[in-house]
Formats: C-alpha cells, structure tokens, sequence
C-alpha cells in the first residue's frame, strides 16, 4: 500500500506541473506598454477626454427656434360671438416661430472654450501617464533589486551550507570540536531567516507591479526580464532644465490653460452683448372676419443692469490665477531637475567607488577567508566576518545599481523626456 501511494504522488506531480500555468516574462518596455493600456487609474483618466469632446460638440450647437401654437377667442364658455350683441370674437388662430440671433462672436467664442479645455485634459492625462511610468518603472527596478538580493541570500545561504557539510564531516574525523560545528549551523539558520526576508520583498515588489500593470491576484503568473538600466551621463543640469521647461506636460498644460482663459475672458465679453430675437406669426381669424394676418417680432433685453460683469471679472481673476500657478510650477520643474540631478550625481559616485575599490577586495577577502578556514588556517569568526563583509559590500553594490537606474528614470520623469512625442502611445 505504500509503495502504491508513492508510486501514485510521483505521477501526480508531473500532471499538476503540466497544467500550472506557464509564467510570462516582461521586460520593463512590455510593462510599461501593459501599464498604458490596462491601469486602472489611467483608464477613469482618459474619460476626461471624451468628456471633452462631448463639450466640444455642444459648444458647436445653434440655438432651436421656438415654435408657438394658439387658439384665441374660443367660445368655450358658451357665450356665443356675434355682431349683434356683444361684437365678440372671432376665434383666431395662430402659428409663431422666434429664433435667437446671437451676438458677439457667442459661438466662436464658446468652441474656443471648449477646444482649449480639450487641449488641456490631453496634457494633464499625459501627466498622468508620466506619473504611471515612474511608478511603473520604479516598481519594476524594485522587484530586480529585490531579486538580485534573494539571488545574493542564496549564494550566501549556499556559502554556508557547504561550509556545514564539511564541518560535519570533520567532527566526524574528530578534526573539529562540536562547539565549531554548532556555530556555523547557527550562522547557516541566520542565512536562511534572510533568505526568507529577501523572498518576502520578491514577492511584496511583485504584487506592487502586478496592481500598476492593471492585474487581478487572479492573473497569470509573470516574472520580470533584463538588466538594470545602466546609460551614459545625460546631459547638464542647465540643458536638462530647459528641457523641462519645452516638455513637461504639467507645465505645458497650464500653459495651454492660459490661453484657454483668454478665450474664456472673450466668451464672457461676448455674454454680455445682448442678443436679439426675431420672429413671424400667421394668424387665422374664423366666423366674422374671416382674414389671414401676418405678423412680425423683435426682441431684445435692455441692458441696464445685468452686463455680465461678475463673469468677466471671475475670468479675469482665474487668468491672474493661472499665471501664478505657471510661476510657482516654474520652480516645481527646475527643483525637481535639480534633485534628479544630484540623485543622478549621487548614485553615480557610489555605483563608481564600490566598483572601483571595494567590490573586488571584498571578493578576495572572502575567497582568501573562506579557503583558510576550510584548511583550517583561519577561525569561523574570521570567516564569518569576511562573509559578512562581501555580503555588505554586494548589497550595497545591487542597492547602488538600483538607485542609479532609479536616477535616470527620474530624471527622464522630471524633464517631460519619458513622454516626449513618439515615446509613449496611449492605447
């Protein structure tokens, strides 16, 4: 019965391997791409355009003329018209129409309205995209950091291993005392508690991407693919700014905002002209008269007191509004180059001192160590140290990586270059 049970478990597991679902491999251009076309906030995002466009058509409609239908002089109370004792009626009836002539440039200036706002909801979901990107960017270095720090764990965790194994087998030999070999199974469950951390934050930055990707927990599996962006120096900091200043979307969608509130200063002067109704009437008299009549109307306000100027004034004032909301997203822009820059400038110096000095001596320290100790020429203290200290060192060496791949993806963040036309395209 046994035997028949562990016959029966290994040929399961090959079945459950067959149906597991196969794990897809994205690199941080397919996430990105995934990101456009599925997140969830960019999808609410992008209805702010067809809102906008909905606006656009209204802004182009005409005025309905009014059709008025009447019956006059009816004898429904029973009193019946005639010439001879009360000279009423006769009993008229009437069909009228009005059209409201608009004045001043009404129309015109209304579409300009609404394409500006149009314009302007186009720049600000593509600050919103530039704001998906660097999350989405930043969660896919993450995850490769959190994965070359599980990587590292491991390798370490294995370093360890080893050295137990071989402990074990020289107490056996009784070349090594029990005190030993217990110290390096403690250091070896140490290794292991940060194998498990480092595998918690694999799997923390990957539910992080998979909620920017627009993913359910549901979803298929997927790991991540390619190296840790590495690219020559950008630019200085000076062409970098003024960069800024051309491309990024925040800045450039107030922009686009003022001229929008210049056609709005126009709409509400426009407002305030009067308009003019005109209309025409065809009246139908029955009984004593028995004539067809023709009439014509004009209509316009007097202008004594409403002139519409608490809206021009309301558009005025935003206009002045928007023109310090560009001043102070002015000096938003250039700081945030200037801290990309010194991030840049930072991560750049330490990715360059670890792999200059420190990298390969701590390599060589450990190898040197971990080959005496194994002779037993050096102490499990000594060791330890040395394996410490690599391990240290080549952390600080993945985290530099990451930070510097960070850096450049800031920078592209801060100067409107990660959407720049052609960069992205918005499914």
């Amino acid at each position: 019965m046994l035997a028949a049970a562990v016959i029966a478990v290994a040929m399961a597991a090959p079945v459950r391997a067959q149906n597991a679902p196969p794990v897809e491999s994205l690199t941080i251009d397919q996430a990105v791409a995934e990101a456009l076309s599925k997140n969830l906030s960019l999808l609410a995002e992008r209805y702010n355009l067809t809102v906008a466009d909905a606006r656009i058509i209204t802004a182009k409609l005409r005025p309905n003329p009014v059709l008025t239908l009447d019956a006059d002089h009816q004898d429904l109370l029973g009193t019946g018209f005639n010439t001879d004792t009360n000279n009423g009626g006769p009993v008229e009836y009437s069909i009228r129409t009005d059209y409201l002539l608009e004045r001043g440039g009404k129309r015109q200036a209304r579409i300009e309205v609404a394409e500006g706002n149009r314009v302007v909801a186009q720049l600000q979901l593509l600050n919103t995209v530039r704001g998906i990107l660097m999350d989405v960017q930043n969660a896919f270095v993450d995850l490769q950091s959190a994965k070359d720090s599980l990587k590292l764990a491991q390798e370490n965790l294995q370093t360890l291993h080893d050295v137990v194994d071989i402990n074990q087998k020289r107490v056996k030999s009784g070349d090594l005392s029990e005190v030993e070999l217990l110290r390096t199974q403690v250091a070896e469950l140490q290794f292991e508690n940060s194998v498990r951390q480092a595998d918690l934050r694999v799997k923390t930055a990957t539910a992080k991407l998979q909620i920017l990707l627009g993913r359910t927990k549901n979803s298929r599996p997927f790991d991540i693919a390619g190296d840790l962006r590495r690219e020559p120096i950008p630019p200085n900091q000076d062409a970098l700014m003024e960069q800024a200043r051309q491309m990024r979307p925040d800045l450039l969608a107030l922009v686009r905002d003022q001229a929008r509130s210049q056609a709005e200063i126009r709409n509400q002067l426009a407002l305030g002209k009067v308009d003019y109704t005109v209309g025409t009437e065809y009246r139908r008299q029955q009984k004593t008269a028995h004539a067809n009549t023709l009439g014509f109307f004009f209509q316009t306000n007097i202008p004594v007191f409403n002139r519409n100027q608490g809206e021009i004034e309301r558009a005025r004032q935003e206009q002045r509004q928007i023109e310090a909301r560009i001043r102070a997203i002015e000096a938003t822009v250039d700081n945030d180059v200037e801290v990309a820059y010194q991030q840049f400038a930072t991560a750049r110096a330490t990715l360059e001192k670890i792999e200059q000095t420190m990298l390969n001596k701590a390599r060589e320290v450990r190898s040197i160590t971990e080959y005496s100790y194994r002779r037993g020429e050096a102490s499990f203290v000594a060791f330890l140290d040395a394996q410490r200290a690599y391990n240290d060192t080549m952390q600080a060496y993945n985290d530099a990586r990451a930070d510097f791949a960070r850096s450049l993806f800031t920078i592209d963040s801060a100067t409107g270059a990660s959407t720049a036309p052609g960069k992205v395209t918005i499914p």
